[in-house]
């Protein structure tokens, strides 16, 4: 691939993932919910939300600043408000879901070239992003994000093996996400503290886009997720935000060990 191709090809990688990551917002504030609790449907006022992708603003909030009834805004802050043409944001913005998933849609792009699986990684990076950020703040990972994410990662991958030019193997991410599925449940029965069940889930579509680079590449980013995890959880034991017993969330390490693993699979397929 030439140097001027691969650059625009990284280029419009990231306006996508730039793109993808501003819809994030919204559905991380109603899927980021303790376990348990029904998925958000309401902004932080009571408001009805619509839909599940965009901005985590709300347009009733328009018009009442926050500190303010409904009908008897006034003032300064309602003027601001209705000058802005936005209601106040919730959640904590787009910025730095823009940022990571252009950044990872860019570094993908980077390590693949144009082989045909690309538009797969690029299909799946926001759903990881979406799935670590839910993770992180409620230690949490919702069924209708990670196994439609691992049935999409088969699927998409078995219309890819069809291409031509393509760089990996169907079958081997089919045993890929069963092999670490089942390895993740074994921990899980082993550590039902220390592992939960919604990680199992999530293995099998880690498996499934690591194994389509082969068996090395699973194993490589199984040992890279396990040592992200244990650095940030040795992490916060020194700076004592965490006991040794402390739970933490081990989906955005799965996803960050994948996501190395599949870098390194796809620069040396």
């Amino acid at each position: 691939m030439t140097g001027g191709l691969e650059y625009a090809l990284i280029a419009v990688a990231a306006l996508w993932g730039a793109a993808a990551g501003a819809l994030l917002p919204r559905a991380a504030h109603r899927f980021a919910v303790p376990a348990g609790e029904e998925w958000r449907s309401a902004c932080p006022r009571g408001h009805p939300l619509a839909g599940w992708l965009g901005p985590a603003r709300c347009r009733a909030c328009r018009e009442t600043p926050y500190g303010t009834d409904a009908g008897t805004a006034s003032g300064a802050g309602a003027g601001a408000a209705r000058s802005t043409g936005a209601g106040p944001a919730y959640g904590t913005g787009a910025a730095v879901p823009v940022t990571v998933t252009a950044l990872v849609c860019a570094a993908l792009a980077a390590a693949t070239g144009t082989r045909p699986e690309l538009a797969v990684w690029l299909l799946l990076a926001p759903a990881g992003v979406l799935l670590a950020t839910v993770d992180f703040r409620v230690q949490r990972l919702p069924d209708p994000l990670t196994l439609p994410f691992a049935a999409t990662a088969l699927a998409l991958l078995g219309l890819t093996a069809l291409v031509p030019e393509h760089a990996g193997e169907w079958t081997t991410a089919l045993l890929g996400a069963l092999t670490l599925g089942a390895g993740y449940f074994v921990l899980f029965l082993i550590n039902p503290a220390g592992m939960g069940f919604g990680d199992v889930k999530l293995a099998l579509g880690a498996g499934a886009v690591l194994g389509w680079y082969g068996w090395p590449t699973v194993l490589l980013g199984t040992l890279a997720g396990f040592l992200c995890g244990a650095l940030y959880g040795g992490a916060l034991v020194v700076a004592r935000k965490a006991g040794r017993k402390t739970s933490i969330p081990f989906g955005p390490f799965l996803i960050s060990g994948a996501f190395v693993g599949l870098l390194i699979g796809a620069y040396t397929a």
